[in-house]
């Protein structure tokens, strides 16, 4: 809850997560668990966030609510300057970072925002990015904003948020019944992009046709664990055959 001169805003609320951690040089990654409600039933399962730092402006991607702790962490690797929104069903968390630190907010063109929030910079875009290296990939077809952010390094990274998933196995940030429920819907599944999300999403052949041709090596996920070296072959199959 933070104060302002008129109002009082609430957020919600920091659960279990893990510790930031450094998977490539200034480039890090978190997990925690995400818990609401959606069309009356419980759900907790586990989101992660990647925090890019350039000099010592850091850029958040798929916000993720930390504890006080975590913030002090956060807050030893620089100072927040951007929040990168590249889902349609990921905003949560955003107004809480864009309070605290009064950061930049990026975001897929088309977004609706929580708090009536408007984005200051709309992707996509030829003329910023919010740290040298950073391209994004739009899926144009889509019936709802989303996208990707490709960063020119260690070989090419993608960084997704609902599009493309790495959930090897349920973590432990689900609960039970999530997990359950989860694997029988075949969300449960390395390098894959789901079912649920094409059938909400309705991308055509022609996004994937042009993501095939990206090149890359690693996969940061909003979802699941990171995909290390082998993203490219791993999700080549699939690509392929969505592309067609």
């Amino acid at each position: 809850m933070i104060t302002g001169d008129s109002q009082i805003k609430t957020y919600p609320s920091a659960f279990e997560h893990a510790q930031i951690e450094e998977v490539f040089p200034n480039i890090f990654f978190v997990t925690g668990a995400s818990i609401y409600r959606a069309e009356g039933v419980d759900i907790q399962k586990s989101n992660n966030m990647v925090i890019v730092r350039s000099g010592s402006d850091l850029t958040l991607i798929n916000t993720l609510r930390l504890s006080e702790s975590g913030l002090k962490s956060l807050d030893s690797l620089g100072k927040v300057k951007n929040v990168v929104r590249l889902g349609a069903f990921h905003d949560r968390n955003d107004p809480f970072y864009l309070d605290r630190y009064k950061a930049t907010l990026w975001a897929i063109k088309g977004m609706i925002h929580k708090d009536q929030i408007q984005a200051d910079v709309e992707i996509p875009t030829n003329i910023q990015v919010p740290f040298p290296g950073a391209s994004f990939f739009v899926f144009e077809t889509a019936t709802q904003p989303e996208g990707i952010l490709y960063i020119d390094r260690e070989g090419g990274i993608l960084v997704t948020c609902d599009s493309i998933k790495n959930w090897t196995k349920v973590d432990a940030y689900f609960s039970e019944q999530t997990g359950r429920n989860f694997s029988a819907q075949g969300l449960i599944a390395p390098a894959n992009i789901d079912m649920v999300w094409l059938s909400a999403m309705k991308p055509k052949s022609t996004d994937f046709a042009k993501l095939k041709r990206l090149k890359f090596r690693h996969l940061l996920s909003a979802h699941g664990q990171p995909l290390l070296n082998t993203a490219f072959d791993d999700l080549a199959p699939l690509l392929k055959r969505l592309a067609k």
